[in-house]
């Protein structure tokens, strides 16, 4: 009876002891499919500086979350993280943006503002401008990353006057 109550205590000692090693596995195994996810959006060739996708990753499941302008990025989004391995769900919480061509005319001269500024040529060669510009409803919300405070104060400044109905500026700096 003894032997019973110390192989159980020496098992649930043992259990006990691993489990942080084992959370600390799943957590970089999510840090490293998070990146692999990451690839995966940014590299989707439909992906646009209108389009605004973020997410999660907590013990193999992905949390999608953003804005994009037309249905079918929604579910091609979907597709390439179901597919990339380690991935065990996928739940797609991206919301389309409504149909409006005042909104796509707000997008446009809001792009062109920003990235025919000399200020933002070196971002506007990027493959993959880090500067979105989400227009929803006339509301305009500026997301990304820039390299400094002045270029986010910047960025707003030539977004602004447009005749939105109101700007947030979301991007965040590198330092």
């Amino acid at each position: 009876m003894n032997a019973r109550i110390l192989g159980a205590s020496a098992l649930l000692l043992f259990v006990f002891g691993a489990a942080p090693a084992l959370a600390v596995a799943q957590d970089r195994r999510d840090v490293q499919l998070a990146d692999k996810v990451s690839s995966a959006i940014t590299t989707y060739p439909s992906f646009t500086i209108f389009d605004d996708i973020g997410g999660s990753v907590e013990n193999g499941v992905v949390t999608l979350t953003g804005k994009v302008t037309m249905p079918y990025k929604k579910t091609d989004v979907e597709k390439r993280v179901a597919r990339i391995d380690g991935v065990k769900s996928v739940e797609n919480r991206i919301e389309v943006l409504p149909v409006s061509i005042n909104d796509d005319e707000l997008r446009a001269s809001i792009a062109r503002a920003i990235y025919r500024n000399p200020s933002f040529w070196n971002y506007a060669m990027m493959s993959n401008p880090p500067i979105h510009i989400v227009v929803e409803h006339g509301r305009v919300t500026l997301t990304g990353v820039v390299a400094s405070a002045v270029d986010k104060a910047l960025a707003q400044s030539l977004a602004s006057g447009f005749g939105d109905f109101g700007l947030t500026n979301a991007l965040r700096t590198e330092m």
